[in-house]
């Protein structure tokens, strides 16, 4: 009897029908009734059910398209790096491999893919270069933030450990450093062509990196001496020639004419020059409203009061021995008419109109001058000074210069030339992130090799930290070294190497001790970086890192998206 229950039980516990051997029949199996019934909660929290797949779904779905962005950069890191055609809405064509440029041109759609590109842009403006470097290692990062998830670790682990590889790499990189003074122009030399050299125009990287440290160490101010305000370098663009025709003006350029109107002068020296933010031109009336006139008479006294009032206005203009006008564009009524250009000419006053509005500021900050608002303001202690004010022929057209100012305030002017717009859109970019890397060398006087260097040196020291660290920060600093060495690799990549060879080879130079081994791209092998002249600002690497740390770490505390209508 015992027997038989045993072989029902078990029967009914393996799910099987228990057949006519028992003399029972068919027994169909019965769900007992409290399987039927609720499962009952329980008040321990431990053991009740929490569905987190939404969670985990919406953090995979942020990470995968903030990946697929990283991903359509990374073949343009480097000095091997291809180049992207972007076409825009308005079928106008951009070829850059600058990394901001192409992201900022993106339309992306998806909002943790969205933070990638504003990522680029905040490296943009914390450092200027390295706007590809900072989005691949974001992209790096994510890749092992999703192993890492998918191991069951938590987010806010994985969350505070990368933070604290982030304060550790950036204490490496600082130890790394080599510091540079600004009296030593060949190192910022050094440092503006690396950054030159992974741009379209790297052949020019011997005119353009020189002429970038020369135009920032102008405008250094003795009395703040760690700031640089880029806007103070204006750059100003010319169609015609080629890039090694680009010069720097110790003046001012303008990409406009002069004022040709009834024979007026095209050249002067000893100037006096005036930055006028009035119309020299018949006063309107306030309100749109029509003036008849019934006789000639009286069209002949509106003329002559027109004119009356337009050379009383030049008179006091002469009167203070001005002789060139740089007139601000007006949007109320014309700034000047044929009839005050006449007059102007017959005064011998070089006249420059159509002035744009933002660049006032410039001018006045460079001819150490006030701009006159009104006529009755009009006084010589408001006018700048310069040996020659003249119009030369450049390709197409032609620009005004303005040379020997007196009292110069502390700007430059960059004249860039190009055979196409193509060209030339890109070298204005080029050299823009140039200036930005003289400009971190003055901020933060520290340089630090280029070539995958720092990256692979980084992942061995934190690799060995992560040693010591115990539970999981172990694991998750782990995977931050891991990710670092996606940069040699992909210069290693893009330049057509073997990126497995190389990075194995990197690691092996690294352990013996070299710590500025990196690859150079040119010879394809593995050499000390430093005496290649492979340079970059610390400042750089530290934003490239702290950067794409917090964008990863913002990503992932993300676990659901909510739309508003």
């Amino acid at each position: 009897m015992w027997k038989r229950t045993y072989e029902m039980t078990q029967c009914l516990f393996l799910g099987f029908p228990l057949f006519s051997k028992l003399g029972l029949g068919f027994l169909p199996l019965q769900p007992p009734m409290a399987a039927i019934a609720a499962p009952q909660h329980r008040s321990s929290k431990t053991e009740s059910y929490v569905d987190n797949k939404r969670k985990e779904d919406i953090r995979h779905a942020n990470i995968v398209a903030a990946r697929a962005v990283a991903n359509a950069v990374r073949t343009s890191l480097g000095p091997k790096g291809m180049d992207k055609m972007i076409s825009t809405s308005s079928d106008e064509v951009i070829i850059t491999n600058d990394g901001a440029t192409i992201l900022n041109k993106m339309q992306v759609l998806q909002p943790a893919a969205k933070m990638l590109v504003e990522l680029s842009k905040s490296q943009d403006s914390a450092a200027g270069d390295g706007t590809t470097t900072v989005v691949v290692i974001a992209g790096a990062l994510l890749e092992q933030c999703l192993l890492l998830l998918s191991h069951g670790i938590h987010p806010t682990v994985v969350s505070d450990s990368l933070h604290k590889a982030a304060v550790k790499a950036v204490d490496v990189l600082t130890a790394m450093a080599v510091p540079v003074e600004l009296s030593d122009r060949d190192s910022l030399v050094k440092s503006a062509s690396t950054s030159l050299n992974s741009k379209v125009v790297s052949q020019y990287s011997t005119l353009l990196a020189p002429l970038a440290v020369d135009a920032v160490l102008s405008v250094v101010d003795s009395s703040k001496p760690d700031m640089v305000d880029l806007r103070d370098v204006k750059i100003v663009k010319k169609l015609g020639g080629t890039v090694d025709d680009t010069e720097l003006v110790k003046g001012l350029v303008f990409d406009k004419k002069v004022s040709h109107a009834a024979g007026g002068p095209t050249r002067m020296e000893n100037a006096k020059i005036a930055v006028i933010q009035f119309q020299i031109s018949p006063p309107k009336t306030d309100i749109e409203q029509s003036i008849v006139v019934s006789d000639y008479s009286q069209m002949d006294r509106i003329l002559k009061e027109e004119r009356s009032y337009i050379l009383s206005i030049i008179k006091k203009i002469k009167s203070t021995g001005c002789n060139v006008l740089l007139i601000q564009k007006s949007i109320l009524r014309d700034a000047v008419t044929d009839l005050s250009l006449h007059y102007l000419a017959k005064a011998k006053i070089l006249v420059i109109k159509d002035v744009e509005r933002d660049e006032i500021e410039f001018i006045t900050k460079t001819l150490n001058c006030l701009p006159i608002a009104n006529v009755e303001h009009f006084r010589s202690e408001k006018l700048g000074y310069a040996d020659l004010v003249e119009e030369l022929s450049l390709g197409d057209g032609k620009i005004v210069k303005i040379t020997g100012i007196k009292d110069m305030g502390k700007t430059t002017t960059v004249l860039v030339r190009g055979s196409n717009l193509l060209v030339l859109d890109e070298a204005e970019r080029s050299l823009h992130d140039a200036l930005c890397v003289v400009r971190c060398l003055v901020a933060k006087r520290f340089l630090i090799a280029g070539g995958g260097a720092p990256e692979i040196e980084l992942s061995r020291q934190l690799g060995a930290w992560a040693k010591v660290l115990h539970g999981m920060e172990g694991y998750c600093v782990r995977a931050f070294a891991e990710a670092l060495e996606v940069i040699p690799y992909t210069l290693a990549e893009n330049a057509g190497l073997n990126p497995i060879a190389i990075v194995t080879e990197l690691r092996n130079r690294h352990a013996q001790g070299e710590i500025n081994a990196g690859i150079n791209v040119r010879k394809g092998q593995i050499t000390n970086i430093l005496e290649e002249n492979v340079v970059q600002p610390l400042l750089v690497s530290t934003s490239a890192i702290t950067l794409a740390t917090e964008c990863v770490r913002m990503i992932l505390k993300i676990d659901d998206i909510v739309t508003v209508r």
